[in-house]
């Protein structure tokens, strides 16, 4: 599946700004809308998708500076992309399974980059079954 492209998340996304929470809300409304278009323009509200089961979300978070920042918060500040791509797919967000990667290699002013793989059946013991994914 093509990757989508994202900008860095804002800083009033993060669990440890103390922002008031007009403006973290404005935030979070203006991120999940942006990534929801984005998804569309891709063409990923066209795919078809099973009923059930788990989708792995690869996400790769390519930092403005040398700093590398943790991966739960950097989780935390995506949250509002990973809603509006499942609202672009037409889908409960909870159906995702996040793989975050923090990566060395600094893009000018932040990127995120999500690929969505292969699906996860339920396993007969109700747990999720776990396969390789070639592209990683």
């Amino acid at each position: 599946m093509q990757s989508l492209t994202l900008p860095w998340p804002s800083k009033d996304l993060s669990p440890n700004a103390r922002v008031h929470w007009t403006r973290r809300s404005k935030a979070v409304k203006q991120a999940r809308g942006y990534a929801e278009v984005m998804a569309r323009r891709a063409g990923w509200s066209g795919l078809s998708l099973p009923v059930e089961g788990r989708l792995d979300l690869w996400i790769s978070f390519y930092p403005p500076t040398r700093c590398l920042p943790d991966d739960d918060n950097m989780l935390a500040r995506f949250k509002p992309y990973r809603d509006g791509i499942a609202d672009a797919l037409g889908i409960d967000d909870r159906r995702f399974v996040s793989h975050p990667l923090i990566e060395d290699e600094v893009r000018h002013a932040g990127q995120v980059v999500i690929t969505i793989t292969g699906i996860t059946q339920q396993a007969s013991n109700g747990g999720p079954r776990l396969h390789a994914n070639p592209a990683f």
